[in-house]
């Protein structure tokens, strides 16, 4: 089977452009053709990413630039349906919600969240608008559709009314880099290299309303009337109105102990969960949630929200918070720093867990949904 990758979100940039969605389109390139000797696999990229290569897999790079939306809109639903005829693709994986209207082969669409619809005012107009439409479309046209969580997959029933038996669940992996530094030395050398303190509590992500940073502000506030914690870290990119995030913490007189060190580049990202004493998420909301998982691969004790799919990653290898109770918050982090014997439960319990998610299961498990849509086709 000849199967076709719309990659065109991959990101070769160092930025944070190349997290979230562009990690997975990464990693899925990476593994499939490992996981599938028996097919073939066509890679759709745009001019951003012309520069990747991927062992065992052809790649076809747009000759029309689509770094904007609405260029890689116009490429998916115009330019797309023409090359999957010409280069002969038995099925089209749409990596990133949307297929084409018109779609000459069998689809497997991949959805990650449901944000868009359940925080609307987080997109402009007409992004959200194409995305809602567009995605409720897919999941219904698609011959089978891809959630990365049971979360996720549990909205798209209850949101698009797609039926349960089209959705399958194919978790994210962790990397292999993320794993417990064996060398302290080189913990000693991104302290010094990025100005971080001997301790740290850590947060990663981009910093928005959905993120939730504003309540980790005041838990970490009333932390700070109970013991001396060490410096808490907030990192990540700054999204649409962080502002909030920043003058809370001056209101609460915090800005002598939390540091706002930007993005922080993928190479260095094991790194700092290895530096950190506990890793902190209080997210509202999450398709999957990969930063607790990873920090988990490194040995560094989570504290995350009780909400969406982050239950289902963390299990019971992390602390879960009520994320809209500051106290609550607040008292995990204080018992992981004061409580020896718990902190090394969890370290033991991250470590064991995070292992049971690889991308190499993942495209294994893809692999299994494109042969699940080819036999449907046989019915």
């Amino acid at each position: 089977m000849h199967i076709g990758l719309n990659a065109h979100l991959l990101s070769s940039s160092s930025s944070y452009r190349a997290a979230g969605i562009s990690w997975y389109i990464h990693s899925l390139l990476q593994h499939l053709p490992k996981a599938a000797d028996q097919h073939r696999f066509t890679a759709f990229l745009g001019d951003n990413a012309a520069s990747r290569t991927f062992p065992g897999l052809q790649t076809r790079v747009s000759a029309l630039s689509t770094a904007r939306p609405a260029a890689r809109v116009a490429w998916e639903q115009l330019v797309q349906p023409v090359q999957l005829l010409r280069e002969r693709v038995n099925l089209l994986h749409s990596l990133a919600f949307v297929q084409p209207v018109v779609l000459p082969c069998p689809g497997v669409v991949t959805i990650f969240d449901l944000s868009f619809i359940l925080f609307p005012e987080r997109f402009q107009s007409w992004r959200r608008l194409y995305l809602r439409w567009g995605t409720a479309y897919s999941a219904r046209r698609a011959r089978r559709v891809i959630a990365i969580s049971a979360s996720t997959k549990r909205d798209i029933v209850r949101l698009l009314g797609v039926p349960e038996a089209k959705v399958d669940v194919v978790p994210c992996g962790v990397d292999e880099d993320f794993r417990p530094v064996d060398r302290p030395g080189l913990l000693d050398e991104l302290r010094k290299k990025r100005h971080l303190p001997p301790r740290m509590l850590l947060f990663v992500g981009t910093i928005e309303p959905r993120k939730n940073l504003v309540t980790l502000l005041e838990s970490y506030s009333i932390l700070r009337e109970r013991i001396q914690p060490p410096p808490l870290v907030i990192g990540g990119p700054k999204g649409w109105r962080h502002e909030e995030v920043f003058s809370r913490a001056r209101e609460l007189q915090l800005l002598d102990d939390v540091i706002f060190p930007g993005y922080i580049p993928r190479d260095e990202l094991p790194l700092w969960y290895n530096a950190a004493d506990l890793f902190v998420y209080p997210s509202l909301y999450e398709g999957f949630g990969l930063p607790p998982l990873e920090a988990m691969a490194c040995g560094t004790p989570v504290v995350a929200s009780d909400t969406s799919s982050l239950p289902e990653v963390v299990g019971d290898a992390g602390l879960l918070v009520e994320p809209s109770d500051a106290d609550e918050i607040a008292l995990a982090m204080q018992r992981v720093l004061t409580d020896g014997d718990l902190r090394k439960a969890l370290e033991k319990k991250g470590l064991e867990r995070a292992s049971t998610y690889t991308w190499r299961r993942a495209a294994q498990n893809t692999v299994k949904v494109y042969d699940r849509a080819v036999a449907d086709d046989t019915r």
